[in-house]
């Protein structure tokens, strides 16, 4: 049941999505694709770990985000000096809460990629995770940035993104990935729900700067398409359980 949910709820949000790219400034419809992104992995690791342990997981991410997002806002830290604009409400401590949504429903699909990368390694999935969730930013800040959602106060080389960012997002994502192994029963467990979400956001994202936003952009489609779609392809490639004939041969 938690699986159909999960699927329902992804459609919704690829709905969400389309339905988002032909306008200028999408706020509203950004604010629903976070929250169904987040109730989707919500609703698949759910199906995978068990109610309680996804939602202890997910409240774990979602807190470590807001965090990481409260102490940067307030000293430069990990990501570098950037502020929001207020745009996103409710913004408790200066953070919107959809931002920290965000971190939880992306951080379990980036967990789930690499427990299909890595099942038999918690190292391994503890670092393919984070450098996972950390290609997603290569999409998340240059769109966040072009609807005005914050600022950079000293802009960068990548479509204003200083390198400081991804540096920082890869600390933030390695500590969340830990956490991620600490809560489930089985860290390693296969969830083609959370993959899918990963997968989803890839395509969408790619086709979205490619194509969709005005202007396009050539370099924020390839640099985050190849990134997140290395993922995507290691995970499908590797994480299929075996099939029933291949077990009994």
């Amino acid at each position: 049941m938690a699986s159909v949910l999960g699927a329902a709820l992804l459609a919704a949000m690829v709905v969400a999505q389309v339905a988002s790219g032909p306008q200028p400034r999408p706020i509203v419809l950004t604010s629903v694709v976070v929250l169904l992104l987040a109730a989707s992995a919500l609703a698949f690791a759910s199906a995978t770990h068990s109610p309680a342990r996804a939602v202890a997981a997910f409240t774990a991410v979602v807190a470590t985000g807001y965090a990481a997002e409260w102490v940067g806002i307030r000293t430069g830290v990990p990501f570098g000096d950037y502020h929001y604009t207020g745009v996103l409400q409710p913004a408790p401590g200066g953070v919107p809460v959809i931002v920290a949504l965000a971190w939880g429903g992306m951080g379990l699909a980036a967990h789930a990629v690499a427990a299909a990368v890595a099942p038999g390694s918690r190292a391994a999935r503890i670092v393919t995770g984070a450098l996972a969730l950390t290609a997603w930013d290569l999409f998340l800040d240059p769109q966040m940035i072009r609807l005005g959602l914050w600022v950079w106060h000293d802009p960068g080389p990548y479509r204003g993104v200083p390198f400081s960012n991804f540096a920082g997002w890869l600390v933030v994502s390695l500590l969340v990935m830990a956490l991620l192994e600490r809560m489930p029963a089985e860290p390693a467990a296969w969830s083609a729900g959370l993959v899918s979400i990963y997968t989803v956001m890839a395509v969408m994202e790619t086709i979205g700067f490619a194509a969709v936003f005005v202007p396009p952009d050539p370099l924020v489609a390839t640099a985050g398409g190849l990134s997140m779609g290395l993922f995507t392809l290691l995970a499908w490639r590797r994480g299929r359980p075996p099939s029933p004939e291949a077990e009994r041969a």
